[in-house]
């Protein structure tokens, strides 16, 4: 059993975060976003599947769980950067990497919460082979459904479905360089976009294929900025404990109409 290194300043449980989360703000009924750190909270009595129940617990029967289960590294291999590889692995890789399967995947470098709330019996996870989710209760089926091979988060992709259901975001122990629904606004701003080719091993009619494509060149190096000056100039944002570590949450409607004015200003 894995245990934190160093002791917590107290001991997290499904009822004492279900309490946090309250006091953050979670409602039932909620379509809430979750990107999340569980070291960050310190020590979690019942790890992840402890943070994923007290959500759902407090979402209710008429929310919405949504996590990335994002898997980069089931990717073009010639844009791998840490590590990268021999370029002439490459074309053994496109050739023999198993073809994304929604079930079976891992998620790459999102966390222990995403990668245990994808196995979960009645979650649904995304198409997309590079950049997935995974959504749990009433309005799942609709969140994951029909997932664009690109753009990653156009406006056929989970979190545009978030933005209709006038949902949430909830960054649990994570800051805003996290915060994936800022990409949605990066895609409907009308700043330059570069674009970058990029290629995922897929099953197209059964039948696994190497397929190519571009993509925008998805940029996060200013969106810790950008979620300082939302925060600061709408006093939407929420911030409070959650165990031993901080949340930030806050309405994904107003934020992503806030960042396509923000990055109109600032990517000129």
């Amino acid at each position: 059993m894995s245990l934190p290194s160093q002791p917590s300043d107290s001991l997290a449980t499904i009822p004492s975060l279900a309490a946090d989360f309250a006091a953050l703000g979670l409602k039932p009924g909620m379509v809430l976003v979750v990107h999340s750190s569980l070291k960050a909270l310190g020590f979690v009595n019942g790890g992840p599947v402890a943070v994923i129940l007290a959500l759902e617990q407090l979402l209710g029967t008429e929310g919405t769980l949504v996590m990335p289960t994002h898997t980069a590294d089931n990717s073009e291999p010639a844009n791998w950067k840490n590590p990268p590889v021999p370029e002439s692995w490459w074309p053994t890789i496109r050739a023999t990497m198993p073809a994304y399967d929604p079930a079976l995947t891992t998620t790459y470098k999102m966390g222990i919460i995403p990668e245990t709330f994808r196995k979960q019996t009645g979650v649904l996870r995304s198409a997309n082979p590079d950049a997935s989710f995974a959504a749990w209760g009433k309005h799942a089926q609709q969140i994951v459904a029909e997932h664009a091979l690109f753009p990653l988060f156009g406006e056929r992709s989970p979190l545009a479905r978030v933005y209709e259901h006038d949902g949430w975001v909830l960054l649990l122990g994570v800051g805003h360089e996290r915060n994936t629904s800022l990409h949605v606004a990066e895609g409907r701003a009308r700043i330059p976009h570069r674009s970058i080719h990029l290629g995922s091993p897929m099953l197209v009619d059964g039948v696994r294929q190497w397929v190519a494509f571009d993509d925008v060149d998805w940029d996060d190096s200013d969106f810790v900025a950008l979620g300082a000056d939302f925060a600061r100039e709408t006093g939407l944002q929420r911030e409070g404990p959650v165990a031993s570590g901080r949340a930030l949450l806050m309405p994904q409607r107003a934020l992503i109409d806030y960042a396509m004015g923000w990055l109109e200003r600032q990517r000129r």
